[in-house]
């Protein structure tokens, strides 16, 4: 039996957002890294949304930078489903500081894409607690144990095929 599948959540920032070109490209590193993709979402987020979302940073150096650079446009919002979803999802995308990565390890979304620490494309959920939090924040109608009961298995066994213009993986 393959492992249970485990959920995280994704989100594409406005930098890479605004260049049709990239997003397709990361999409395809999703796919290739053999994640599901369970729900998504585009969204754009108003000030107090984005303020609540990373509540955990306030008070920090960077925390009203990246409450700026986070409303300043559309996001796509994504529930990634793998066995090994949020480790695998944090090593496609590649380490915070994007001028490290470039060179430490450019083959990951940040170090093909990244600019900046702010504008480093990407974020990732860092534990299963926070994904559990992250998704119910972006997708509050999101049923966990309705999700891990009838559609967890049905992944698993590749019962789905990718809805490209949706970009999330339907059952068959």
């Amino acid at each position: 039996m393959k492992n249970i599948l485990k959920l995280t959540l994704a989100i594409l920032k406005p930098d890479v957002v605004k260049v049709p070109f990239v997003v397709q490209e990361i999409r395809h590193r999703i796919l290739t890294a053999g994640f599901y993709v369970v729900q998504s979402r585009s969204v754009n987020l108003s000030h107090q949304e984005v303020e609540h979302f990373y509540s955990e940073h306030a008070g920090r150096f960077f925390h009203q930078r990246l409450v700026t650079f986070m409303k300043s446009g559309p996001i796509h919002v994504h529930i990634l489903a793998h066995p090994e979803a949020i480790q695998l999802w944090r090593q496609t995308m590649g380490p915070t500081k994007s001028f490290i990565t470039q060179f430490e390890a450019p083959e990951t979304i940040r170090g093909s894409f990244g600019l900046t620490d702010t504008r480093n494309c990407t974020h990732g959920s860092d534990s299963l607690a926070s994904a559990l939090k992250e998704i119910t924040f972006f997708f509050p109608k999101f049923n966990y144990e309705e999700w891990s009961e009838k559609h967890e298995p049905l992944l698993r066994r590749g019962e789905c095929i990718i809805d490209n213009s949706t970009f999330t993986h339907r059952i068959k």
